[in-house]
C-alpha cells in the first residue's frame, strides 16, 4: 500500500470515529434532499413541493430523527 493510500485510509478512519462521538444534528442531516426541497419551496411554495418534502422527511427518519 502506498503512503498516500495509507494516509487516506487513516484520515477516513479518524473522520468516522469523530462522527461516532458527535451526534448528527438535524440541520446537517440529508443535505442533498434539503437543498432540493428548499429550492423548490422558494420557487413554488410548500404546496407545490410535497413529494420533495416527503423525500426529505424519509431521509431524516432513516437517520433516526423522529419527524
Amino acid at each position: 500500500m502506498s503512503t498516500v493510500s495509507a494516509a487516506s485510509l487513516e484520515s477516513a478512519h479518524v473522520a468516522e470515529s469523530t462522527e461516532q462521538k458527535k451526534p448528527l444534528k438535524a440541520c446537517c442531516a440529508c443535505p442533498e434532499t434539503k437543498k432540493v426541497r428548499d429550492a423548490c419551496i422558494i420557487e413554488k411554495g410548500a404546496e407545490g413541493c410535497s413529494e420533495l418534502i416527503e423525500a426529505h422527511k424519509d431521509c431524516m427518519r432513516a437517520l433516526g430523527f423522529k419527524i
